[in-house]
């Protein structure tokens, strides 16, 4: 999968381990490190298991048209898809099947 970055400040945290450490701490630095691993490998994010541990889901309210994956509690790596147009199913959510590029906004604790 395409991954890109909405700003080259969270580009930089999310390329190196040492940088994700230094913003997230050895713990969530791991842990992004690894998303950022298990999403690179993913051809769609129909590859990405919905359950524990990377946790992916469609987010709602106003992060509609966003995904995210766990990191370290309480932390979420945010992202859209990047496709030039989006793939949607016909109940109205997003065709995870089809989505093959993807752009990370945030690193957040949305609780």
């Amino acid at each position: 999968m395409d991954i890109f970055f909405k700003t080259k400040k969270l580009q930089k945290i999310c390329s190196t381990k040492r940088a994700a450490v230094k913003e997230l701490g050895p713990k969530g630095g791991k842990k992004l490190m690894q998303r950022l691993s298990e999403l690179s490998a993913a051809i769609t994010l129909s590859d990405i298991s919905y359950l524990p541990p990377p946790r992916l889901h469609e987010l709602s309210g106003n992060r509609k048209g966003q995904f995210s994956v766990d990191l370290d509690h309480p932390y979420r790596l945010l992202f859209i898809p990047a496709n030039e147009s989006i793939p949607m199913r016909d109940d109205g959510g997003m065709n995870k099947e089809k989505i093959d590029q993807i752009e990370i906004s945030e690193i957040e604790d949305t609780h």
